[in-house]
């Protein structure tokens, strides 16, 4: 078995992850992660919070140096959207398509081929290199890396580097922190004078193709709930009703269906609540929400997740930013919500965790130098969206992300370039080498 081969198996194996329909990763890939690992003569052991799962073992002995993460959980696919089955890898034209294939399967495959070629000269690595294969980073990573770092904080075992393998093939110095912000209108029924429209609005994004909400780029891209609001803003109209392809609350949603009152003989049953809660929406995505530090995407608000239970209209925008206190951003999207309507309920939850490590550090030197010898050269960047490395990075572990080539990411299609992903073996293999032997 080589690596295609590997992430094939991993890929064909649904770890979906989605609290919103109570659907979570099982045990069946964290288990053949520790058997494919156990059958190389590398000892793991799976650790369960929560009902979350995480492959933890090591190599060497002594002090940590190293450690690699990647997570095997993925974000839900629509079908409909997909040219193949999301769950069934197909290797086309130098690439595997399937839901994974980039985020993150291909780097859990990537970190036990270079563990494997580590472990086969464990006798001389001068220290221990750490491993974890976590089950929740799609849902913000608190019981698999969350877990992992304060266990080795608390044993006095964090690594010196951390190796987060969860990204593009460019060395992330800095993510900014996810926020979720959870905003709440009580339903409200009346008959007006107007007669019934429809619309129906798409995602577009033109330059990269994505449907993970940290990515979306203003001004060049189409978010349909934004757009839905700016609809109902600029032509005055009354929402009677919304439904659309609401998956995740980081996964914009593909399309939205909004059918609405505008002015007419008839008489029309419109939903003055879900009427406010989506003209909130433009307001709110524009917030001035003041960062700690810099970011090159600055500040991003996107609403995502949607739902009624007849009688509450809830909406769940997903935040990032570069910002430590939650109550900054609670107190201006606050300030937007009660300006516009009083009676709303705003609630916004996470932490303000985000990765931040120099780009002169080793580990950056390191990565470069690996990638160089394996005819590869990288660049150092901010990613875009958040990552399990942000409960290292506070904590004085030089971190960083970094991944194979791919694209399509929470989106449909997904897909991993082939010899990105096999160069990126031998990567990981001579980085870690680096630092074990760095002083």
């Amino acid at each position: 078995m080589d690596v295609v081969e590997l992430l094939a198996r991993l890929v064909s194996i649904n770890t979906t992850n989605n609290p919103a329909r109570n659907i979570r990763p099982g045990r069946e890939c964290p288990e053949f992660i520790r058997d494919t690992l156990a059958s190389w003569g590398i000892e793991s052991r799976i650790i369960e919070v929560n009902g979350y799962y995480t492959v933890f073992g090591s190599l060497g002995s002594g002090k940590p140096r190293v450690m690699f993460q990647a997570h095997f959980d993925v974000v839900p696919a629509d079908p409909s959207e997909w040219n193949t089955d999301p769950f069934k890898p197909v290797i086309r034209d130098g690439r595997m398509y399937g839901r994974g294939a980039a985020d993150d399967k291909g780097n859990v495959a990537a970190v036990m081929f270079a563990l494997r070629s580590l472990a086969e000269m464990e006798g001389k690595l001068g220290g221990r290199i750490l491993f974890a294969f976590t089950g929740d980073e799609e849902v913000g990573g608190a019981n698999g890396a969350g877990y992992v770092s304060r266990m080795l904080e608390e044993r006095g075992e964090l690594p010196q580097y951390l190796i987060n393998a969860d990204g593009g093939m460019m060395i992330i110095v800095r993510r900014r922190a996810i926020f979720s912000a959870v905003l709440e209108v009580r339903g409200e029924k009346e008959e007006r004078r107007g007669s019934i429209g429809r619309a129906v609005l798409e995602a577009r994004t033109p330059v990269f193709e994505t449907r993970h909400a940290a990515y979306i780029m203003p001004l060049v891209d189409t978010h349909p709930l934004v757009a839905a609001s700016h609809l109902l803003r600029t032509r005055m109209l009354s929402a009677v009703k919304l439904s659309g392809s609401f998956l995740k609350s980081n996964v914009v949603p593909a399309r939205v269906e909004l059918i609405y009152a505008e002015p007419g003989d008839g008489r029309v049953e419109v939903d003055a609540g879900l009427t406010s809660m989506l003209q909130m929406i433009v307001p709110l995505v524009r917030a001035p929400v003041p960062a700690d530090l810099y970011s090159d995407f600055g500040v991003s608000i996107t609403p995502n997740m949607y739902s009624y239970d007849g009688s509450v209209h809830r909406l769940v925008f997903d935040v990032r930013a570069m910002l430590r206190d939650k109550g900054k951003l609670e107190n201006v999207l606050r300030s937007v919500v009660e300006e516009n309507n009083p009676e709303a309920e705003l609630r916004v939850e996470g932490r303000g965790l985000y990765l931040y490590t120099s780009p002169k550090s080793i580990i950056v030197a390191a990565l470069r130098e690996a990638s160089r010898k394996n005819g590869v050269e990288v660049s150092v960047a901010e990613g875009a969206g958040a990552s399990d490395s942000r409960y290292y990075s506070p904590l004085g572990v030089e971190a960083v992300d970094f991944g194979p080539r791919g694209g399509s990411i929470h989106g449909p299609n997904e897909y991993v370039e082939l010899d990105s992903l096999r160069r990126l073996v031998d990567i990981y293999r001579d980085a870690a080498l680096r630092l074990m032997s760095s002083e």
